[in-house]
């Protein structure tokens, strides 16, 4: 069921995500509708990690800059 809902929101903010809703072919009211849902499914849902995600988790030192060497690396002994 809809329900209307009023919002005071700054005028700026209104148009630029009039021009989004309109160049992403999707309305307001379900732009604002979607992303409120996404708020709340967030905070009420836990978020599932894949198998290959999980597996690669920590795979990569955040400090390093040549990450793509050591996950190069990483791959060559994972098949070796």
């Amino acid at each position: 069921m809809n329900t209307k809902l009023t919002l005071n929101i700054d005028q700026n903010i209104i148009e630029e995500a009039k021009f989004y809703a309109k160049n992403n072919s999707v309305s307001l009211s379900k732009l604002i509708e979607n992303y409120l849902l996404s708020l709340t499914k967030r905070n009420t849902e836990e978020t599932k990690i894949s198998p290959l995600v999980e597996s690669l988790t920590g795979v990569i030192s955040l400090e390093s800059a040549d990450y793509k060497k050591e996950y190069s690396d990483y791959l060559s002994k994972k098949y070796s």
